[in-house]
């Protein structure tokens, strides 16, 4: 199986806002949304990202061949518990997920 990073041409994680979390998935292709969209389940993302599945936000944008999700931080930005001040870790941990 392949991993999303081998499919799309890019996935980042960046903050939205101080309590939110947008991670965008670039897939470059027609191909490679249509295999991104059909075999990346929200149930699955909400498992990796160790959010619940209703608080998990999914955009697909097929003109520009971009899936994108949205979640709420587990910290307040800058919160003293706060690890990932700008919230990009979550992309690298994105692009390893293995599609079904």
């Amino acid at each position: 199986m392949p991993k999303l990073g081998e499919v799309a041409e890019k996935v980042r994680s960046k903050n939205a806002g101080p309590f939110w979390v947008t991670i965008d998935i670039f897939c470059g292709t027609s191909e490679a949304y249509d295999q991104v969209t059909t075999q990346l389940t929200d149930a699955h993302v909400a498992q990796i990202l160790q959010t619940e599945r209703q608080l998990l936000k999914r955009f697909e944008i097929p003109s520009l061949n971009v899936v994108k999700f949205s979640l709420p931080r587990p910290q307040i930005q800058g919160h003293i518990a706060d690890r990932d001040m700008h919230g990009a870790a979550l992309g690298a941990l994105m692009a390893e997920i293995a599609l079904s």
